[in-house]
């Protein structure tokens, strides 16, 4: 015998292979337990990346606009109305007042990783008999494409603006019949006109998109919208995009400006991850209380059973704190042991779902997030959930009297 190995981990090791089967069952539903948690977590994680990158693909956590015109009544002498009816100005490009001081004064900000300015309006792009209305975006390649990440969509070409450049959605150049390295006649509403050449093609993952986006350089569009020296928007790309709402309430009360989040532009979205959220929370913390009542509920029959042997551990000088720590430690390997059998059973399930389930395009429906962290939590709640089951047994088996617990 080991004299090194406390006599109270001897006992709860030896009580838990005398009991194979019930220690076999009571592993097993810890181990289906935890097995859940983890492909639930695992899958829900993986599906929420999957839905942010997609709503943030194609528009910034933070979006500065030009604040709203507002329509007043005119008067003529004294308090006499000129005019009673008031009407909203007709829509036109307005540019951001100051927008160099704003851009600066938002990237000073803590969380703010980048600030891009932009120039939008619309235009009719041409070639040949094929036309199509589009939003053109003026943009510096350098700050824009890290808030919006069109060189990772690219079907073909390259992430460059020159001023005589343009780059266009895959949808955009079918419907016009144009390829990599056409030119197209782009006409804005004031009368000026460009002729570009094609670039870049992308595809978003979105139709819509594709159809109606298209990128050149900053100067461009200020050209051809008559715009010089203005932007239209400015684009922010935070930390933490959960505290895009926070920070867009923050970067208005300060500036001149109308700060909208993702997360007011995609509100119907944003309450589904958080469903989504309180689903998976909900689902472990059941999941939990049934692996506790099955773990209790196992070492409360362990204890009616060796009644007469903890009997006979007390009346041979083993203390009350002993009786109690052995049947703490059989809780505490139930739960360690099914959560490390459980771990691998949920990432082996979720990586054979993962492999299993494809989008139509053959690409994969959601990323295979594994993170450490999620089965160090794990294994550690399943071992402290162990624990506490087996608290209420414990604290029978201590007070049992020795004398009745050996007559039976």
């Amino acid at each position: 015998m080991n004299s090194s190995v406390p006599f109270e981990w001897m006992a709860a090791t030896r009580f838990l292979r005398e009991g194979r089967l019930q220690t076999a069952f009571i592993i097993l539903g810890i181990t289906i337990g935890v097995a859940v948690i983890v492909f639930m977590s695992a899958l829900l994680s993986g599906l929420q990346v999957n839905f942010l990158n997609r709503v943030l693909t194609s528009s910034a956590q933070i979006q500065l606009l030009p604040l709203d015109q507002i329509a007043r009544p005119l008067f003529g002498s004294g308090t006499v109305m000129e005019d009673a009816t008031i009407q909203r100005p007709t829509q036109r490009i307005v540019s951001i007042d100051q927008w160099q001081k704003v851009r600066d004064r938002v990237g000073q900000i803590p969380g703010v990783l980048i600030v891009a300015p932009t120039m939008a309006g619309s235009a009719l792009v041409t070639r040949g008999d094929a036309s199509r209305a589009v939003r053109v975006s003026g943009i510096e390649p350098e700050s824009y494409f890290q808030i919006i990440r069109i060189p990772d969509y690219l079907k073909a070409g390259k992430a460059t603006l020159a001023n005589n450049e343009i780059i266009v959605g895959t949808d955009l150049a079918t419907n016009l019949g144009a390829s990599l390295g056409d030119t197209l006649n782009v006409r804005a509403a004031s009368g000026n006109t460009v002729v570009l050449r094609i670039t870049g093609l992308f595809d978003l993952g979105n139709k819509g998109a594709n159809e109606s986006v298209s990128f050149v350089a900053l100067r461009t569009a200020q050209s051809l919208l008559g715009q010089a020296g203005s932007v239209t928007t400015i684009e922010v790309k935070i930390a933490d995009v959960y505290a895009a709402e926070r920070l867009a309430v923050q970067i208005a009360a300060a500036n001149p400006v109308k700060a909208e989040s993702w997360i007011a532009t995609n509100a119907q979205f944003f309450t589904a991850i958080r469903a989504q959220q309180s689903s998976n929370t909900l689902i472990r913390v059941f999941v939990g209380l049934s692996v506790a009542f099955g773990i209790a509920a196992v070492l409360v029959v362990s204890v009616i059973q060796r009644s007469k042997d903890i009997g006979i551990l007390r009346a041979m000088g083993t203390t009350r704190g002993q009786i109690l720590r052995i049947f703490l430690i059989q809780g505490g390997l139930l739960g360690f042991a099914g959560a490390v059998i459980g771990c691998g059973v949920g990432v082996g399930g979720v990586v054979w779902y993962h492999s299993l389930i494809r989008q139509a395009d053959g690409s994969e429906l959601f990323p295979l997030l594994l993170e450490r962290q999620l089965f160090i939590v794990t294994m550690g709640i399943a071992t402290i959930t162990g624990l506490l089951s087996a608290m209420a047994p414990a604290l029978r088996a201590a007070r049992l009297d020795p004398v009745e617990a050996i007559r039976g």
